[in-house]
């Protein structure tokens, strides 16, 4: 039998992490799951936020020409009519024969000249047909033509149908972006690696609307910005490529588009995408709505329909991209000078689930179980902190190298003053990438972690 590649043995890997540690969860595992439908769990939930809390940050809050909105899932249907995603937004779908599997057709793999089966091999395979990937439902008492909509299948229209409503209000001049954060669906073929495809994911889009003789140069900009942000959440820009995507193989509404792409073990895959739209989508609701899109220049004189560059991340693609890029196994010596195998989650301390762990030295006594529940209720109020008194010193550090978390603090016999003064009203504080331990004053601490978590 044939061994499996270093990578899928990691990929492997890291999917046990994810469930044993309760980053994510297959939904609806006690009723045997439902494919390509993810449910994450506590640690996940806190990865999720702390990187959606970061873009937004970076995308909105320290910039004065982003303004943000949270649109509804369900739309009018003409949005999905005007915007062509009814008749055109669909993959090609085979299958084939011989084992019955069902595949896109970017799925197939090439060989003397034929396309043929990735599962089992067979030539045997249908003719494309097109697939689309939109959910259909209705909305209201009766379920006939009238009220068919769909789960959105991109956050980006919401943004565009109420351009005109949040340039008013917002008394924004161009160029100025609208950012959204929000739940998407996708009907796909067939949903896998994990989290990276999946039918219910988690977008991170941003439309910045411009000037028709500005678009090149923000793409060009936001290029940047987009590379410099996953810089900043802590994956190394050796695992990152760009990817420009041949004018041939570009949306049709497009002037230019790069892939941002991540090495997966299963291979790189995009990440985001930044685009340039154009003016195509304002024009379509415009024309489909009667509904006037454009924007007046009050320098220029000049009233046209305002030309878009997107950055569009996903938020479970990038969640996964930060586990793999941090994840790591090692052999260290423990306390007593023994080798031991550890395995560590080395994510950027913005973005980590858990900040810090507190921990007594011993649950027995008193003293230092009331000082570190002291520093434990402290710190909670102002980042996510995990309190464990159970077993050995050195497997609570384990425990929390496994779930990321990058600093330890143990209040033990110098904290209270048995070992003498001089440390009294001190901490060992341990560093997780290093393993390297300090003494830090107690009034120290919240300083100190506040200046590296931020």
């Amino acid at each position: 039998m044939a061994k499996e590649s270093p990578s899928a043995d990691r990929m492997e890997k890291i999917v046990s992490l994810c469930k044993r540690r309760g980053f994510v969860f297959q939904s609806s595992e006690i009723y045997g799951g439902l494919n390509g439908l993810w449910d994450f769990g506590p640690l996940g939930t806190e990865l999720k936020r702390n990187l959606k809390d970061f873009w937004w940050r970076r995308m909105v809050r320290e910039r004065d020409d982003v303004i943000g909105m949270d649109g509804s899932i369900l739309m009018n249907r003409q949005v999905w009519i005007a915007s062509g995603h009814e008749t055109t937004f669909s993959d090609p779908m085979i299958d084939c024969r011989n084992c019955k599997a069902r595949l896109r057709g970017d799925q197939l793999r090439e060989k003397n000249g034929h396309k043929q089966c990735p599962v089992c091999g067979s030539l045997d395979l249908t003719e494309p047909r097109a697939f689309n990937l939109m959910f259909k439902t209705y909305v209201g008492a009766s379920e006939d033509e009238s009220s068919i909509t769909y789960l959105r299948p991109e956050t980006a229209q919401a943004i565009f149908v109420q351009f005109k409503n949040i340039l008013e209000v917002s008394r924004k001049k161009l160029p100025f972006g609208i950012a959204q954060i929000g739940k998407a669906f996708r009907n796909e073929i067939n949903p896998r690696n994990f989290i990276f495809r999946s039918r219910e994911f988690e977008q991170m889009e941003l439309e910045y609307f411009c000037a028709p003789e500005s678009g090149l140069d923000l793409l060009e900009y936001w290029l940047k910005e987009r590379l410099k942000f996953y810089e900043d959440i802590g994956i190394s820009s050796d695992l990152v490529h760009v990817h420009r995507i041949p004018e041939s193989e570009c949306a049709h509404y497009s002037k230019g588009t790069y892939d941002i792409e991540f090495d997966f073990p299963f291979g790189a895959q995009e990440l985001e995408g930044v685009a340039y739209r154009t003016d195509y989508d304002l024009t379509q609701h415009q024309n489909a709505s009667g509904k006037s899109l454009d924007y007046f220049d009050e320098e220029t004189k000049r009233r046209f329909i305002p030309h878009v560059v997107e950055p569009s991340a996903g938020v479970d693609r990038t969640t996964l991209a930060l586990i793999c890029a941090a994840y790591e196994e090692e052999t260290v010596t423990d306390e007593k000078g023994k080798a031991e195998s550890r395995t560590v989650l080395r994510f950027h301390p913005r973005v980590a689930p858990i900040k810090c762990g507190v921990f007594p030295l011993l649950k027995n006594n008193d003293l230092l179980v009331e000082r570190a529940r002291k520093i434990f209720e402290d710190l909670r109020a102002h980042m996510m902190t995990f309190y464990d008194e159970s077993g050995a010193i050195g497997r609570r550090y384990r425990r929390q190298d496994e779930a990321g978390t990058p600093f330890g603090i143990t209040v033990d016999f110098d904290t209270i003053g048995e070992n003498g003064p001089e440390n009294a009203g001190t901490v060992t504080l341990r560093h997780r990438d290093t393993m390297k331990q300090e003494r830090l004053p107690i009034s120290d601490l919240k300083e100190f972690l506040m200046e590296r978590i931020t």
